[in-house]
């Protein structure tokens, strides 16, 4: 006779886990969910739609690739949530939508109990640093698919916003200035590029670069930065001033920054205005990456851009002084007749 724990499920480790996480999941919520975790479907009222002229809802779904990898060999589970929270709610805000809720779905080999749960954790704290409220998940074994102590997760968030306040190229002008906010490293993408590096150069993850201060898989599992909260003061502080926001993930700051760039014009970077992020730095030399590779692939630096008028500079980098984010003027909103993208000129500023 045959069980399910034969076959390679354990369900008993499983409510464990449910039991271990429950107290992360109940700091991140929000006054407008309904009940707790353990149902089959997540509530949130929605009442607060009818406070919007036309609200619209705006939803997001993400992973965070292969960096799951980098937690794996390194043993270290708590900051790899935080990751997943921040691919899919920045992608929510560049359009202005505030992100209410959100989901999240892990696979793993085995079950863990306080593995899974501290994934949970910083997916919790996340979504703390988001004002998005944590309202479900699954956690699903899948013996013989995944070796025991492998894993993948992803999620998904729904926000709003109202349609007259909808940001998108359609209102970028000539003139406009590129507002850069920094990265706090490699952020979620490019790993695939990383691991190849780690592998053909035999790269020790627990070894210290003096010029990190860290060892390498300290400083490759940095959490994502979350822009959310600051993207949505942002928005309160400019109103129509504030044009779009490029979330800068997979295919680098040019390629994300040109989806929100209207046929005709240009978004031009000057690479004088910041410094290549040390850890960028090193893995390119260590890789034998060239610019144009590694641009393609990491964020260089630059995390989230805001496009906005000229007259708002000052008041657009005050606000974010004020909430801790140190942001600068990167470029600027070019005319090029039958052209639409972004750019970037010259060389990076020295450290």
């Amino acid at each position: 006779m045959s069980t399910y724990r034969d076959a390679g499920v354990d369900i008993d480790a499983g409510e464990r886990a449910v039991e271990l996480m429950k107290a992360s999941i109940a700091k991140a919520s929000r006054p407008e969910v309904i009940g707790g975790i353990g149902g089959f479907a997540g509530l949130f009222d929605v009442s607060v739609l009818k406070n919007y002229r036309q609200p619209l809802l705006a939803t997001s779904t993400d992973g965070v690739g292969t960096k799951t990898e980098i937690a794996r060999q390194m043993g270290i589970y708590d900051t790899i949530g935080e990751d997943l929270v921040a691919m899919v709610v920045d992608d929510l805000v560049v359009c202005g939508a505030e992100p209410l809720f959100m989901t999240d779905y892990i696979a793993v080999g085995k079950v863990f109990p306080e593995r899974v749960a501290e994934i949970v954790k910083g997916i919790a704290t996340g979504c703390q640093k988001a004002n998005t409220a944590l309202i479900g998940g699954e956690t699903a074994e899948h013996p013989g698919l995944l070796e025991e102590d492998e894993f993948d997760l992803a999620g998904a968030a729904t926000g709003i916003v109202d349609a007259p306040n909808l940001l998108g190229a359609e209102k970028v002008k000539p003139g406009d200035l590129l507002l850069a906010m920094p990265s706090s490293g490699f952020h979620s993408n490019g790993f695939s590029l990383i691991r190849h590096i780690l592998a053909t150069k035999k790269l020790d993850l627990k070894h210290t670069y003096q010029d990190l201060g860290r060892t390498l898989g300290e400083e490759l599992l940095t959490p994502t930065e979350i822009y959310t909260r600051d993207c949505l003061v942002l928005i309160k502080a400019l109103q129509s001033d504030l044009r779009t926001f490029a979330h800068v993930t997979g295919g680098g700051l040019a390629a994300n920054t040109a989806r929100v760039i209207p046929k005709g014009l240009s978004a031009c970077f000057d690479r004088s205005t910041w410094a290549l992020p040390v850890g960028t730095d090193l893995l390119a030399n260590l890789g034998g990456i060239d610019r144009a590779d590694y641009e393609a692939t990491w964020n260089c630096g630059v995390g989230m851009v805001a496009v906005i008028a000229q007259s708002s500079a000052d008041l657009a980098l005050k606000t974010l002084a004020a909430r801790g984010m140190r942001a600068w003027i990167a470029g600027q909103i070019v005319e090029i007749p039958e052209f639409e993208g972004a750019t970037l000129e010259g060389s990076y500023q020295a450290r």
